[in-house]
């Protein structure tokens, strides 16, 4: 690609390579997270706890094309990629974290997946643990955008709504509100970050909890990336991405736990988040 920043030498960088994935954690201690985390609402610790594993690969050559897959993946309200000197982040995230315009603040949390056919369909609408754990967040949701000083009254556009992404179901609210004009950039960010739908609640709680269980760091996943202008802001959350430092590629996924979580289903269920962007990396 010319002009990369990340080959600011224009030197032909060869072809694309991406080595073998290394787990920041194995299937067995990701289940036992989604135990701890189980044990941590017996007690009344928290409601509920979005547990994230990371992955990293080796690669080299030109990332270009790879990147290119991943922001095209279907399903994507916020493809794109965004690089640096030796560095470049692409995401294909259908998840609105903040989203301002004609005076309404709106987020779209995403909670409960299963693969995008008619018995998923079904199975998903039909799934007690899955409406539970996504009308939490939602609240959670709620509850943030009242913080925000001189905000309207909070009301849930859609609930529960079941839309397509890249081979999966997933189900998706929309929460809005009036926003009051003198709510600075600072203010808002402040109020919806980090994400409900990538933390859990009560939200500080469940942030205690993720930086005991979590093996690694998030780097730039379940952030935001998007724009901002004098009249419009809309970010997305970072979920369905993929960061590439001079060496590695890394890849973030996970999910919601409650106290009636299964952990081996939680384990394939951030297993199937990740697959169709290392499957984009690779060209499959």
């Amino acid at each position: 690609m010319s002009g990369d920043p990340w080959n600011p030498d224009q030197s032909s960088p060869g072809p694309w390579s991406l080595g073998p994935w290394r787990e920041s954690w194995t299937p067995e201690r990701h289940a036992a997270a989604v135990d701890e985390v189980r044990a941590a609402i017996a007690r009344g610790d928290v409601y509920q706890v979005n547990v994230v594993g990371h992955a990293s690969a080796p690669y080299t050559g030109d990332p270009g094309p790879a990147l290119r897959r991943v922001a095209a993946l279907a399903g994507a309200r916020y493809g794109g990629i965004l690089a640096g000197d030796g560095w470049a982040i692409a995401t294909a995230s259908p998840e609105t974290l903040v989203e301002v315009r004609d005076g309404r603040i709106v987020t779209r949390p995403i909670k409960g997946t299963r693969p995008a056919t008619a018995a998923g369909r079904r199975e998903l609408l039909a799934s007690a643990k899955e409406r539970a754990e996504h009308v939490m967040i939602v609240d959670l949701e709620r509850n943030d955008l009242a913080r925000l000083p001189g905000t309207g009254p909070v009301r849930v556009d859609e609930l529960f709504a079941v839309r397509e992404w890249a081979g999966l179901w997933q189900a998706e609210s929309v929460v809005s509100a009036s926003l009051d004009p003198g709510v600075g950039l600072a203010g808002l960010l402040r109020a919806v970050c980090p994400g409900g739908s990538v933390t859990g609640a009560p939200k500080l709680a469940a942030l205690a909890a993720i930086a005991a269980l979590e093996p690694v760091g998030r780097g730039v996943s379940m952030g935001a990336l998007g724009w901002i202008g004098h009249d419009h802001l809309d970010l997305g959350l970072t979920i369905r991405t993929v960061a590439l430092d001079g060496a590695r590629a890394h890849v973030w996924a996970g999910g919601g736990i409650t106290i009636d979580s299964e952990p081996a289903a939680e384990v394939e269920e951030a297993a199937a988040k990740t697959g169709p962007v290392r499957a984009a990396l690779r060209g499959q």
